[in-house]
């Protein structure tokens, strides 16, 4: 019976033409290894199809899993591409979610590697120039919603009843070029694009409150164990100056580092005065007394404490019953006290403000249209809760971009590897 029904042409009974470039663009998705194992349960679902269906999501603007579920049971043309049999049901709304928060997230980073190597051996992504930022992604939870009445919202300590795995976070936006500084609970995704054509080339989800700068290393480590690229420069914002990651750029990653100054790594008052034996003054012009040199490891930096004379001198007490300036710090602790670095800055290797400097931290600016774009197939908007899901669901948002790129380029079409919504529609084979 069902051979019969399918004597006709399926495009000719389903009106499929208007669809067909989904299957180019299917056919350069290699996602054979997810169906190779099934666990036990209902009869499973193929997960390429499902993973093909999220795809088709994201590049169509269906905003959520219950409107796709819809969008398929309407139009059998597009659950035909992604793989579904037409004449049975189809997947839930439900098949959807436990697709998203139980896959290994592994097997989805093997197929968004695989794009990127191929768009590498197609010379789409050189890997010359990378920038790395990182985007928030909100949970929904109601300790993000202020309108609710929630005790402790901002203590990090407290877990998420509607989702455990989510942390606080800080969330960075500017408001007529004011910056604004608030808090949310959730994710944030760290990821690393190829500064020239603007597009992704690592991505790794992380609760909100792993920082920034702690993932730059293992980032890149990463990104050279797959890769081997040949980076001449690397672009960043303040948040990633430290020394340590900039002695990692220049003398593992052999390239410029990109980075700009943060000015709590800057001296905004006048440069401190130093006595004949080399001791710094305080503020009342008293020469304090050095108190050990020590390795600061999050700085990769070796510096000297200094501390108040009068407090650790006995000789100069005697001359002064309190504090000649009358400062703070001598009432609520042992005085004021100063660090000093005793090792050679590695700024001082920078070119900052030099043309080439300039030029090359322009490119920065491409992470933001990148974020843009993957933020425009609602990669924002995960309908899961828990890392897991959440992680899932911006892997795939990264495959849906890397496989429009793939397929724009092997139609002859690099010019618009980065048309992510509209490439599709308006594609003639």
């Amino acid at each position: 019976m069902k051979e019969q029904e399918l004597l006709f042409s399926i495009e000719s009974v389903l009106d499929i033409h208007p669809l067909e470039n989904f299957k180019i663009l299917f056919d350069n998705l290699k996602a054979d290894h997810l169906d190779s194992a099934y666990s036990t349960g209902r009869k499973p679902f193929s997960q390429q199809s499902l993973l093909k269906a999220i795809i088709f999501k994201n590049v169509t603007g269906v905003p959520t899993l219950t409107e796709l579920s819809i969008a398929l049971k309407n139009n059998p043309s597009a659950a035909f591409r992604c793989g579904f049999n037409i004449l049975k049901p189809l997947p839930s709304v439900e098949r959807f979610s436990e697709f998203l928060r139980n896959k290994n997230n592994t097997a989805l980073q093997k197929i968004r590697i695989q794009l990127v190597h191929e768009l590498i051996s197609m010379g789409c992504i050189r890997g010359n120039y990378l920038s790395i930022d990182s985007c928030p992604q909100p949970a929904k939870v109601k300790e993000n919603n202020l309108k609710t009445n929630v005790k402790d919202r901002f203590n990090k300590e407290r877990i998420c009843k509607g989702d455990p795995d989510a942390r606080l976070g800080i969330m960075v936006t500017f408001s007529k070029s004011k910056k604004e500084i608030s808090y949310f609970w959730g994710y944030r995704n760290h990821v690393v694009i190829d500064a020239k054509e603007e597009l992704p080339v690592w991505k790794i989800t992380k609760p909100a409150n792993v920082q920034d700068s702690v993932m730059f290393i293992p980032i890149f480590d990463l990104i050279q164990k797959e890769f081997h690229f040949d980076i001449h420069a690397v672009m960043a914002d303040g948040i990633y100056d430290s020394a340590s990651i900039l002695t990692y750029i220049i003398d593992t990653l052999k390239a410029k580092p990109r980075i700009a100054r943060n000015p709590r790594n800057t001296k905004d008052t006048p440069e401190r005065k130093f006595s004949k034996a080399g001791n710094p003054f305080c503020d009342a012009q008293l020469e304090m007394l050095a108190r050990g040199t020590f390795y600061d490891k999050a700085q990769n930096r070796w510096r000297r404490k200094w501390v108040c004379p009068i407090y650790h001198s006995k000789k100069i007490a005697r001359k002064f019953f309190v504090c000649p300036v009358f400062h703070p710090k001598f009432f609520t602790q042992k005085g004021c006290y100063a660090y000093v670095r005793v090792d050679e800055d590695i700024r001082n290797q920078i070119d900052y403000g030099s043309e080439s400097f300039k030029k090359d931290f322009n490119m920065r600016t491409g992470s933001e249209r990148v974020f843009s774009r993957l933020l425009s197939i609602c990669m924002q908007n995960a309908p899961v809760i828990g890392l897991k899901g959440t992680a899932n669901y911006v892997t795939i948002a990264h495959i849906t971009v890397l496989l429009v790129a793939l397929t724009a380029a092997k139609s002859n079409s690099k010019d618009k590897i980065r048309f992510i919504k509209s490439f599709l529609p308006n594609f003639n084979p």
